[in-house]
């Protein structure tokens, strides 16, 4: 089993503790993390995500992967196939998360603005760039902006951007503030900003741009488990440069100072 200490909801591989009379006994698997009641409104709607009784593991009234147990409905498992490494699969969360974009867009070569490089922002611009879209991505850490280049993808320094209004759709992964400001800046009139990661401090903003260029703001959450083990597996989107240490679960002090680290993408620990 490996759980991320840099993301502790979801990044789950355990081949110990699905019960040896079901149907996944002994076998790996990744667990989504929303647990819907499958009885509601929403549900029948085929929107579990958005069950109003759901719990989320790590997050809401469910317990997180560091528990010393941790029970998952068995519709919530998917086998992770066998050419597919652990190190890999620990990725499925975040990388479904960035194919839920994919889901909720129709792509059609779009011209993609992607802010902040960090994990998140890294893979959303893979999978953007996958379904045929021209992405480039702005970040502040040099480093961060290496990997995303590596991988073919155009990136820029945040304090080199000039904002200009033609980009046909702006991803916001920076997880602050400034971020939905700065996408109004790029976003050309009747795009779209897709919001990828929650605030917590206070946002505050001017409005009257989105109403006066039409633009379309668009909340993206969680995404589909299959097709992230699918693109893992076919090799569409490269994880490997993302991994920036494994610890035993003896030093998993150590790991959290490692993944408070401005350097850090994935820590990983081998609870095995």
């Amino acid at each position: 089993m490996c759980a991320s200490s840099s993301t502790l909801i979801g990044d789950i591989i355990d081949q110990r503790r699905v019960p040896r009379s079901g149907r996944f006994a002994g076998q790996r698997v990744v667990g989504e993390i929303n647990c819907a009641c499958n009885s509601c409104e929403l549900c029948a709607q085929g929107l579990q995500n958005h069950c109003p009784q759901r719990t989320v593991i790590g997050i809401l009234n469910h317990d997180g992967a560091f528990a010393d147990s941790l029970l998952v409905p068995e519709r919530n498992l998917l086998l992770v196939p066998d050419s597919l490494s652990t190190e890999q699969a620990v990725f499925t969360e975040p990388v479904a998360a960035a194919c839920r974009i994919p889901q909720q867009l129709q792509l059609n070569g779009q011209s993609v603005t992607v802010l902040g490089a960090g994990r998140l922002g890294n893979l959303c611009a893979q999978v953007l760039a996958f379904h045929g879209c021209r992405v480039r991505v702005v970040g502040k850490h040099e480093h961060k902006l290496r990997l995303i280049a590596e991988a073919g993808i155009e990136t820029v320094q945040l304090d080199r951007l000039q904002p200009e209004q033609r980009w046909d759709l702006v991803v916001d992964c920076t997880g602050s503030t400034s971020g939905l400001p700065l996408a109004l800046q790029l976003v050309r009139p009747c795009g779209t900003i897709v919001l990828k990661t929650t605030v917590a401090d206070s946002q505050t903003m001017q409005m009257a741009p989105v109403v006066i260029d039409e633009v379309s703001i668009l909340g993206s959450r969680c995404g589909p488990f299959d097709v992230a083990l699918q693109m893992l597996q076919k090799g569409q989107v490269n994880v490997a440069p993302l991994l920036s240490a494994r610890y035993p679960l003896q030093d998993a002090l150590a790991a959290f100072e490692h993944a408070r680290r401005k350097d850090a993408l994935k820590v990983l620990l081998d609870v095995a």
